[in-house]
């Protein structure tokens, strides 16, 4: 069953940005551009059977974060991405797969 998340959330990456484009029911539509030079901090969420697993961004130019769910349609691609440019540790990573739900794993820590 494809997770009705993927229909409304929509996250892709190029070499210099990722792009969120979020059209949530009954919610104003919004989009945003992340530059990965600007990412100072990924953290990733362990979710349950009724929830995504998520992955927090951390940016230098905003005190908050952004919140990709990684059934979002790209998310897992975007995951993988993060692994891939060393922005969270590929072992790490397998560890927080493996993990209970509302388990939070960071990179770097602090």
């Amino acid at each position: 069953m494809v997770s009705p998340i993927k229909e409304w959330f929509h996250v892709t990456f190029d070499d210099s940005k990722i792009h969120i484009h979020v059209e949530a029911p009954g919610l104003e539509e919004w989009k945003a551009s992340i530059s990965w030079s600007e990412i100072i901090r990924v953290c990733f969420k362990t979710g349950d059977f009724t929830s995504p697993d998520d992955i927090y961004i951390f940016i230098n130019s905003r005190p908050e974060s952004y919140l990709i769910p990684t059934d979002a349609n790209g998310g897992a691609d975007l995951w993988g991405e993060f692994i891939n440019r060393g922005l969270f540790d590929a072992e790490l990573a397998i560890k927080a797969a493996t993990s209970p739900e509302d388990s939070l794993f960071c990179r770097p820590e602090d």
